[in-house]
């Protein structure tokens, strides 16, 4: 299993991923498949685009170069907030699941926040209820600090997320 930064070339796999992603788990994610389909590759290309400096970044994992897992990071932009980074976008496919891709790739986007200059915590939200998440999240050394109850609609429902974060410099998960 090679876990490794996506790059442009890959936006097309990283696309297929998702969608299918949003059709399988619409709990789970703030983003849809209306949301997300129409929009060209260059948009999928962007959120993969190299460089050290970039507000948003991907890591994928690999089974004999098959896309079977993503965790992206999403930097802070304002100034009395650049100390935070977002862990955004996890999946991991169903035929990847119970083999350690999900904390591999935990551990990847963690590592990369403690390369940035200045980043000390990392945030995420988890839907409530979706214990295997919250329990991988939990071993990477996230704590929950709030439930954000309404905070997404899925069909004619709600969906509440738990808020946890880690401190970069407290955990070397």
């Amino acid at each position: 299993m090679e876990i490794r930064r996506l790059e442009p070339s890959d936006a097309a796999s990283y696309r297929m991923l998702m969608l299918d992603a949003y059709r399988l788990y619409p709990d789970a994610f703030t983003a849809s498949v209306d949301e997300r389909e129409p929009l060209p590759l260059s948009w999928w290309e962007a959120r993969v685009k190299p460089g050290d400096d970039v507000v948003e970044l991907v890591v994928g994992a690999f089974d004999d170069a098959r896309l079977v897992g993503v965790a992206g990071l999403r930097f802070e932009q304002r100034p009395k907030a650049r100390h935070k980074a977002l862990l955004i976008g996890m999946h991991v496919t169903a035929s990847a699941t119970g083999r350690g891709v999900g904390a591999r790739l935990v551990r990847e986007v963690l590592g990369i926040a403690r390369r940035r200059d200045g980043v000390r915590v990392v945030q995420l939200t988890v839907s409530e209820g979706n214990a295997p998440a919250q329990s991988l999240y939990e071993r990477c050394g996230f704590v929950p600090f709030g439930v954000e109850p309404l905070a997404i609609t899925s069909g004619d429902r709600y969906v509440a997320k738990v808020h946890m974060w880690t401190d970069l410099e407290a955990t070397d998960a």
